[in-house]
């Protein structure tokens, strides 16, 4: 989700609730602690120099049972880290604390902010002689394989 999707969704919501992949919601007494621009400058395995930015909100709650973010503060919040950082339409990337702090992506249902699950992934498939998708096989191929998988010389073994 981009910067401006979020502020979007906000102004039509009376309240915010953010919920984690595995379906609980994040105690409705989180804060947003950050908002921030992160900018990653790296190579891939392939030697490509890459560079990659976002926007990252970090929710955090505590034993402060009284206070309750609204989303027009939280927009506040934004549009003042916007001037200030100079974030750009970005995408969202959210921290949360679990085991360790937690990276996700941003989704909406229609009531709920879906923090998404981020995977890591190689970027030089190409390079590093890995598939972009699974070989087709014929299963008359696969017989014929399989028939001189074991006989001598075949290389089995």
């Amino acid at each position: 989700m981009k910067l401006s999707e979020i502020k979007t969704i906000l102004g039509k919501l009376d309240t915010i609730a953010f919920q984690l992949p595995n379906g609980k919601l994040v105690p409705s007494h989180f804060h947003v602690t950050e908002v921030g621009k992160i900018s990653k400058n790296f190579i891939d395995c392939g030697g490509t120099v890459r560079k990659e930015e976002v926007v990252n909100f970090q929710l955090w709650d505590s034993n402060d049972y009284d206070h309750r973010l609204h989303p027009e503060k939280l927009v506040h919040i934004i549009d003042l880290s916007e001037k200030v950082l100079e974030l750009g339409d970005l995408e969202i990337e959210v921290e949360y604390q679990g085991e360790t702090i937690q990276k996700f992506g941003l989704d909406f249902d229609g009531t709920n902010f879906l923090l998404a699950t981020k995977h890591t992934d190689c970027l030089a498939k190409d390079n590093c002689g890995i598939p972009t998708e699974k070989p087709r096989i014929k299963l008359s191929q696969l017989q014929e394989t399989s028939a001189n998988c074991c006989t001598p010389n075949s290389g089995c073994c």
